[in-house]
């Protein structure tokens, strides 16, 4: 069985204890950012002039996952088979996990001006082809707008999708973002507007249609409350945002702990570290209680200066909280 199933089963039967925080690593950016979603190939002195290639993306998944600390590595399709060709989940206990759409507000490539738009639905995976390879979860995602016609659409095919899933026994989970072209919403009505639009589309549906967890922006305690404790059979994930500072990513993860997320999907500050891998070390020790969010950004400089890595940011800088949610709540 893989950890994560063994942490959701705790979590639905009321049993949560701090160890059962499942983290994801969100390595899927070839579906939207594609190259530089990569990282920049740095040397120890960080420096760089070019980003990671498809090989070196390879490495670095394949690290994190033998590590063995994430519960779940989220890729493309693509990317999942040729990690299937290195063996890399041979008897790993790290879920594989695929990206079972792309829609447009994704679509955030170099001179690409797409998601200035409302977010209409798109998919490349084919779930059949994608079970193939040993990946029966993906991550759906939409994108509401308080605008009717494009909504009404996202919901369609939202629809569609749970029919091709059920079919092929295939499960997922919901990612639903912030407005990306938002209609007559102000920004202190988004946190309530997004709540409710989630809730409102799950309302529907039956267990077995419903997503395994939830994946959605952070938008403070009080809209993290209300819906971790509106249903508690509704499991809350918190996507990472941003690369920030390493003292926001550990941060991030000591709120939505604390105020009822029990999931966090990370992509960019686990892949733009300067030690993705000790990220990842001090995101488990932040989740499970060992260190607060402060004493892990010394711990995780201690360990870049120990391994001869010249970091990103100063640790007088690294320490600091400068995402606006996140110092809000501090």
């Amino acid at each position: 069985m893989y950890r994560m199933d063994e942490k959701l089963a705790q979590i639905r039967a009321g049993k949560y204890a701090k160890g059962d925080f499942i983290i994801a690593d969100a390595k899927d950016g070839d579906m939207g950012p594609s190259i530089n979603s990569t990282g920049p190939h740095r040397a120890k002195d960080g420096t760089w002039s070019r980003y990671r290639t498809r090989a070196e993306f390879l490495d670095k998944i394949q690290a994190v996952v033998e590590q063995d600390v994430v519960d779940i590595m989220l890729t493309s399709v693509s990317n999942l088979e040729a990690l299937n060709e290195r063996g890399v989940y041979s008897n790993s206990r790290v879920k594989p996990v695929i990206r079972a759409n792309d829609a447009t507000d994704c679509w955030v490539f170099r001179g690409a001006s797409y998601a200035s738009e409302p977010s209409r639905p798109f998919r490349t995976a084919d779930l059949a082809v994608a079970k193939s390879l040993g990946a029966d979860l993906g991550l759906y995602s939409i994108t509401f707008n308080n605008d009717l016609d494009a909504d009404y659409f996202s919901l369609e095919e939202f629809a569609a999708f749970r029919q091709d899933a059920l079919q092929n026994d295939f499960k997922y989970f919901l990612e639903v973002f912030n407005p990306n072209a938002p209609l007559g919403l102000a920004a202190e009505d988004i946190p309530a507007f997004v709540n409710d639009a989630m809730i409102r589309c799950l309302a529907g549906l039956s267990r077995r249609e419903r997503p395994e967890f939830l994946k959605i922006p952070y938008n403070g305690p009080a809209a993290l409350e209300e819906l971790a404790s509106f249903d508690p059979s509704v499991i809350v994930g918190i996507l990472g945002g941003g690369a920030g500072t390493t003292r926001d990513c550990l941060e991030l993860i000591a709120q939505i702990e604390r105020y009822g997320a029990r999931v966090a999907l990370f992509g960019r500050k686990i892949n733009l570290a300067d030690d993705p891998l000790e990220m990842v070390r001090m995101m488990r020790a932040v989740a499970d209680g060992a260190l607060n969010s402060e004493a892990a950004v010394r711990e995780y400089h201690g360990s870049l200066a120990r391994n001869g890595i010249t970091p990103t940011r100063a640790l007088d800088e690294d320490v600091q909280i400068t995402e606006a949610v996140l110092k809000a709540a501090a």
